[in-house]
């Protein structure tokens, strides 16, 4: 299959193989001919997988013919209205917007939290057929009379789940109320849980649903591993297997800001060029960190669950859990970020007593285990007991140790390098 045997136009198909793509990827195949029928749909599918361009092409060519060059603003009214969760995922949907919509002369742009207003007004006063908008900012321009939604013809909300998950029901249903009821709605996802499907049956009329994996796979690219280790001993694990295997672009996460920036601030006074990225950070601090975390000046970037959703890195050799998260869905966005578009990746997650509960949780979701190793010089103590970790994590009753006599499983020879 290819793109203009999906119905779009021949500049968007010239324009997609000039960016270097030669097929569509399931959730594309499934989706942009439904996208440009008009119907609604709900979406799943795997991170890295091409859910963006999967609707954002087939809305390009269903707005074609409201494109036009005139300076009025009049002419100019949000027509798309993109909801996403995050300020880094909805820098990459305008960014997205912008690479292909170059030869469909329709404006957009693009609001989030965490710098000023101003601009932001300034843009949507000029007129702008495409918005892609963090609720919470969305909210406030409105509140500011600057965002009229009164004319939105496609509601798209990307990412679903993690919004669900950040509280942003409210502020959905808010913005919701201010559209036309007379519209077309998408609504994607890595994920959908049982309230997202609920969610979608107060918003989706008759969609057609795309689901290109089963839910709560992990990526089959991406190799995982579970390194048991002393609590105390986390920090000394990480900086050792960075240097062993020379990892670079190693994207860690923690699950508080507080222990990511500690992370950080220790692990670049290693000499292993760390910072943190969440969301206390301002967003310049933000955009300059993740540049050069992709441009290689930065080695390690140590996120947040929030603050890392929506990074998309090309080619990200490795992801670290240094801390196993709450939700165990949070675990396969989490490994989405690398093992993307075909690539090959690697997960670890450094696992202490006190989170064996979290482990066997992921491993459920998975329904299978993920396989040990025992690193030299880091074998866990046997005779340590859990700490509980709060009331959503529950108390430990056994220990990861209690596998550290197991023979460990070994990655072969010449593996230091994930992707290769």
């Amino acid at each position: 299959m290819t793109f203009d045997s999906l119905g779009l136009s021949a500049d968007l198909v010239r324009m997609v193989a000039e960016e270097g793509y030669e097929t569509p990827t399931p959730v594309q195949a499934a989706a942009i001919p439904l996208v440009l029928e008009g119907r609604d749909i709900l979406a799943a599918a795997q991170t890295g997988t091409g859910k963006t361009a999967a609707f954002v092409l087939p809305i390009l060519d269903r707005l074609r013919a409201h494109a036009n060059t005139s300076f009025s603003p009049a002419r100019h009214p949000v027509r798309v209205l993109i909801l996403v969760p995050t300020r880094e995922l909805a820098m990459q949907v305008d960014m997205s917007v912008q690479t292909y919509g170059r030869t469909v002369p329709l404006r957009s742009t693009v609001v989030y939290g965490g710098i000023p207003l101003d601009p932001q007004i300034k843009a949507l006063r000029n007129g702008v057929e495409i918005l892609v908008a963090t609720p919470g900012r969305l909210l406030d321009l409105v509140g500011q009379k600057v965002a009229n939604l009164g004319q939105v013809e496609i509601l798209v909300l990307d990412e679903a789940d993690r919004m669900l998950d950040m509280g942003f029901l409210p502020d959905i249903q808010r913005i919701i109320a201010l559209l036309p009821s007379k519209r077309q709605n998408l609504m994607f996802s890595a994920t959908f849980s049982d309230d997202i499907r609920r969610l979608s049956g107060g918003i989706l009329r008759d969609p057609s649903t795309v689901e290109v994996a089963p839910r709560n796979t992990a990526a089959e690219a991406v190799r995982q591993w579970v390194y048991p280790v002393d609590r105390d001993r986390k920090e000394a694990l990480l900086a050792h297997l960075i240097r062993k295997d020379d990892l670079r672009q190693v994207l860690v996460f923690t699950r508080t800001k507080l222990a990511a920036s500690r992370l950080a601030t220790r692990l670049d006074r290693e000499g292993l060029d760390a910072v943190a990225i969440h969301s206390d950070r301002s967003q310049p601090e933000r955009t300059r960190s993740l540049a050069g975390f992709k441009s290689g000046e930065i080695r390690v970037l140590v996120a947040t669950d929030v603050a890392a959703r929506g990074l998309d890195i090309e080619d990200l050799p490795v992801v670290v859990n240094f801390e196993l998260p709450w939700n165990p869905q949070d675990y396969i966005h989490r490994i989405g970020r690398t093992g993307r578009a075909g690539a090959t990746g690697e997960a670890i997650s450094l696992v202490c007593i006190d989170e064996t509960d979290l482990l066997r949780g992921v491993q459920r979701m998975l329904k299978h285990a993920i396989p040990w190793t025992v690193e030299d010089g880091f074998i866990p103590d046997r005779s340590a007991e859990p700490r509980p970790l709060g009331a959503r994590a529950g108390h430990a009753r056994t220990s990861p140790e209690h596998h550290a006599h197991r023979k460990p499983v070994r990655r072969r020879a010449g593996a230091g390098s994930p992707g290769g």
